[in-house]
């Protein structure tokens, strides 16, 4: 988990915006606070970078600009409390349920809702409307909206020959509009080289600061170049 900090103490207009800072540490998934130098300075860098990018494409970003080297300003949104994954490769999930080689690349993108922190946090449409996370014209824009997400993405790293496996988004909710909130971590965007085995670590089996740090390194590389 990447550790962020929202600031809402601001010395302008705290009613409609706030400051997200990012911090050098982050929790393992066995919950370790691993500490790396630069990081916060790299997840913001990277962040950044996709946020303006995907403003070129008319996508609603609640990213306002970057005002320091870990910290970026934001509108005053109201996340909504499910985050939004897009597989394009078969992960460990789909591979044990529908019988298909994990990484795989799947005929068409599957959007998968998540609810919570536990292992199992899948849920359904159904679950989102009755127990009011989202109404259902949100839902039909926020399922539009993954899919130019991923398309623009995907297209971004098929022009530097790496493959886009997996894309966890967060949305919020700021005057009766839905913005996108979050996120292009290491631990919400999963990329992979094409034809290209051992060289860099598997984004799923991010355990250990030296494989982070290298893991970092890589998406920061395409914003800082």
């Amino acid at each position: 988990m990447i550790n962020q900090k929202h600031k809402n103490k601001l010395p302008f207009d705290e009613q409609n915006y706030q400051l997200i800072e990012y911090d050098d540490y982050y929790y393992s998934e066995k919950n370790k606070k691993i500490r790396i130098k630069d990081l916060g300075k790299k997840f913001a860098s990277i962040n950044s970078f996709f946020y303006e990018y995907l403003k070129e494409y008319n996508i609603p970003c609640a990213y306002v600009k970057k005002t320091g080297t870990k910290s970026l300003l934001f509108i005053k949104y109201s996340p909504l409390s499910f985050r939004v994954k897009i597989l394009n490769s078969a992960d460990r999930r789909i591979s044990k349920v529908f019988n298909v080689k994990q990484g795989a690349e799947l005929t068409l993108p599957v959007i998968e809702y998540h609810y919570g922190n536990e292992k199992e946090s899948v849920i359904s449409e159904s679950h989102l409307i009755a127990f009011n996370l989202c109404n259902y014209d949100d839902l039909k824009f926020i399922n539009r909206l993954c899919s130019k997400i991923n398309a623009v993405v995907r297209s971004f790293f098929e022009r530097r020959d790496e493959i886009t496996a997996e894309l966890t988004c967060g949305f919020g909710k700021y005057e009766g509009k839905v913005y996108l909130t979050d996120d292009f971590s290491p631990m919400s965007l999963k990329i992979f080289k094409i034809n290209e085995d051992g060289k860099l670590p598997d984004p799923y089996k991010l355990e250990t600061a030296g494989q982070m740090n290298k893991y970092t390194d890589h998406l920061y590389n395409f914003t800082n170049g």
